[in-house]
């Protein structure tokens, strides 16, 4: 079968829950969020050993000065086999201030050094009339195609992907962070998904980008999504050795929430994640970043105290924003899947596309 081109599940025939998507079915239908890859695809000096098959994803939460204008948000840890940096100052303060950076396990440092580079370009005062800066990187072990040792990624690459970013619909599947990643066997990496929410004349949007990369082919809940439309050719082989992965999840709105009620919806991602056939395994960096753009923080403010709005906590659109984290979860793993391409690594390794018909 020819994997070139490839569909996101609702070209499938797979629905997941009953909220609308937006028109992208993207994180980017938040306004003003951008995506930005740098995909690193190429031998090495040992061609039928060493392979770089990786890359570096950015998520921006608009496309002005984020430590000037910082946006509320909040992180939860499912389970914390992970080396992702920020997260302490994140939930602390309940503020990011940076992209948010995707990469490899071994390549956090190079990320956070290029993307460090460029917000201090940006801002000549972080560091001498103000203070630090507090930067987010995630990752994921691509070690299985991806020569991880070879740290192939370099800052300037982090540079790049920030500077790629728009707010079209995201490139997903094999590329960015997600070109080495595996998911249930087969190829996985990015992935995303977003929903509407109707509250009178109001229309709230929550968005979802994953980088994904764990669990076994036994574990993944295919039987869930049997009875529609998509058909599984049963002839493409699954990688049967690979460790227990992990997903980073980052989760986007527009609605007035604050960085408590973030964390809320953040928890709720678990169910998406749960219901394709995660467990959290014990290897498993499984960990949520959330925000939401309703509100930009001045860095500065001479002012004592300040106004917000926030949704009620009792009002009936926090069950949909619930429902909405776990529903567009769910399906942009789906799209992690469906997106990608059949993919060759390290000493002669293939990640094949998941075998959707």
């Amino acid at each position: 079968m020819d994997y070139t081109t490839r569909r996101k599940i609702r070209e499938l025939g797979i629905t997941v829950g009953s909220l609308p998507t937006g028109m992208k079915n993207c994180i980017t239908d938040v306004s003003g969020v951008r995506i930005g890859h740098v995909t690193i695809d190429r031998p090495l000096d040992d061609p039928e050993q060493d392979y770089a098959c990786t890359g570096v994803t950015a998520i921006l939460p608009h496309g002005g000065n984020l430590f000037r204008e910082k946006v509320t948000a909040a992180s939860y840890v499912i389970n914390g086999f992970g080396k992702t940096t920020g997260l302490i100052q994140v939930n602390e303060l309940g503020v990011l201030e940076c992209p948010i950076m995707l990469t490899n396990t071994f390549s956090v440092p190079a990320v956070m050094q290029g993307t460090l580079q460029e917000m201090l370009e940006q801002n000549p005062e972080i560091g001498d009339t103000t203070g630090t800066i507090n930067l987010v990187v995630g990752e994921c072990n691509d070690g299985y195609l991806n020569a991880i040792r070879k740290c192939m990624v370099q800052p300037e690459d982090a540079v790049r992907a920030i500077k790629n970013a728009t707010e079209e619909q995201a490139q997903e599947g094999a590329i960015g962070a997600g070109k080495g990643m595996v998911c249930f066997g087969y190829k996985g990496g990015i992935g995303s998904s977003s929903r509407l929410i109707h509250v009178g004349d109001e229309t709230y949007t929550v968005g979802v980008l994953v980088l994904s990369n764990f669990g076994k082919k036994e574990e993944f809940q295919i039987d869930r999504y049997k009875d529609q439309l998509v058909r599984i050719d049963h002839q493409t082989k699954a990688i049967d050795h690979t460790s227990d992965g992990s997903i980073i999840i980052v989760l986007a709105t527009d609605a007035p929430v604050s960085d408590r009620q973030l964390l809320r919806m953040a928890k709720r991602c678990a169910i998406g994640l749960g219901r394709t056939g995660s467990y959290y395994s014990h290897g498993s960096g499984d960990i949520v970043i959330a925000f939401s753009t309703a509100r930009k923080i001045s860095h500065r403010s001479e002012q004592v105290v300040e106004s917000r709005v926030q949704v009620r906590e009792d009002h009936p659109v926090m069950n949909q924003l619930f429902t909405a984290a776990s529903d567009a979860t769910e399906e942009a793993i789906l799209n992690s899947l469906s997106q990608a391409v059949t993919t060759k690594g390290r000493i002669g390794r293939v990640a094949e596309a998941y075998p959707f018909t």
